[in-house]
């Protein structure tokens, strides 16, 4: 018995003695040979309407639907004397991604029927002011800047989301909500081919430029007159972003990204703001205005606003023929500005619509849309 017990405790300090020099080897072994477990992580992936060539072409197809006859005014943020944006290696200069973004997007919208018009395609100076003034002389319907972040810290080299940017806030009377909706159709799209977050400053990735410039916003949305919007693609200060940034087919991704939301944007519809002028009346003092509000899938009642003078002010609405009647007194004798905002029961908005309001020499009412 005392035997078998002895043997037992050799056998257990054999094993253990021999498990010791194993993990021991083991460890020589890694530290000798450089062995090392590598796992294989993608920079980025193909979007399954975009990989396969054909697929793409119908996809494209199918949204001509939407697009043929639409104009869209393109906006490469920076370039020519500006290209002082780099990433932190300086492989990536933000104004020459912009730019390759833009004209990948431009093909998207051409194939799609869509009218393009690009504030610059190559690498030149234009001034911000002249960006508006083109964008505005185009007759465009849709405005697109487009650029790529970086952080307030020069150090911060992980920082990074996918943002889109419209102008004012809700609370200003110059908000426009049909910017907003751009915003995030192309936000939802853009940052999900990207397989970016949106960052915490927004439960949807859309912000208002009033939250970097407070009370003015960017120029490029405060001086453009038709609906526009600034899109951050992703922070070109990023580690990870900079190896995708600087890759072309991922830059042909992105702008997939944005082709799909603005596609998505023109299939939910915009209402349709219509003034009927010969039904004007006038009694007491008081004019009758009417308009006609459509939209395919249908006017969402109580997305109606009517504004005079900056004032909100009443109104009735007929959800059966589309009927708009609002009644407008102590009108001003030079100038005075209506304007109506509604959206469709796929939550679009109709595009910016205002008129001003005057008086001929007949003392008659006279109404001039504002485009």
């Amino acid at each position: 018995m005392y035997k078998t017990i002895i043997n037992e405790k050799v056998f257990q300090f054999q094993m253990k003695f021999s498990l010791n020099k194993l993990f021991l080897f083991i460890i020589l072994l890694l530290l000798f040979t450089k062995c090392t477990t590598v796992i294989n992580v993608p920079l980025y992936e193909y979007p399954t309407d975009w990989q396969d060539l054909s697929v793409r072409e119908k996809t494209i197809s199918d949204y001509s639907k939407y697009l043929t006859g639409k104009k869209v005014f393109l906006d490469p943020g920076h370039g020519g004397e500006d290209r002082r944006n780099k990433s932190r290696s300086g492989k990536v200069v933000e104004a020459d991604v912009n730019l390759k973004v833009a004209l990948f997007l431009k093909e998207y919208l051409t194939k799609a029927g869509a009218q393009v018009f690009v504030s610059r395609v190559t690498d030149e100076t234009v001034p911000l002011a002249l960006r508006s003034e083109l964008a505005n002389a185009s007759g465009a319907d849709l405005f697109v800047s487009i650029h790529h972040n970086a952080p307030s810290r020069l150090e911060d080299d992980y920082t990074n989301y996918t943002s889109t940017y419209y102008h004012a806030k809700e609370t200003d009377y110059e908000y426009e909500p049909s910017n907003r909706d751009i915003a995030r159709y192309i936000q939802r799209d853009l940052s999900y081919v990207m397989r970016n977050p949106g960052g915490l400053g927004s439960f949807d990735g859309t912000y208002s430029d009033y939250n970097i410039y407070p009370g003015e916003g960017f120029s490029v949305l405060r001086k453009t007159k038709i609906p526009a919007v600034l899109v951050e693609c992703a922070f070109h200060t990023s580690r990870w972003e900079e190896l995708r940034l600087s890759d072309e087919v991922f830059n042909q991704i992105q702008a997939w990204g944005i082709f799909r939301g603005i596609a998505k944007y023109f299939r939910a519809g915009t209402p349709q703001i219509q003034f009927l002028a010969d039904s004007t009346k006038s009694i007491d003092n008081k004019f009758l205005l009417k308009f006609s509000l459509t939209d395919s899938s249908g006017i969402n009642p109580k997305s109606i606003n009517v504004y005079l003078n900056n004032q909100e002010i009443n109104f009735q609405y007929d959800a059966t023929n589309g009927l708009l009647k609002v009644i407008v007194e102590n009108l001003s004798l030079q100038e005075n500005l209506i304007r109506i905002i509604c959206a469709n029961k796929n939550g679009n908005h109709a595009l910016p619509f205002q008129m001003k309001i005057k008086f001929d020499d007949s003392r008659n009412i006279v109404l001039e849309k504002i485009n």
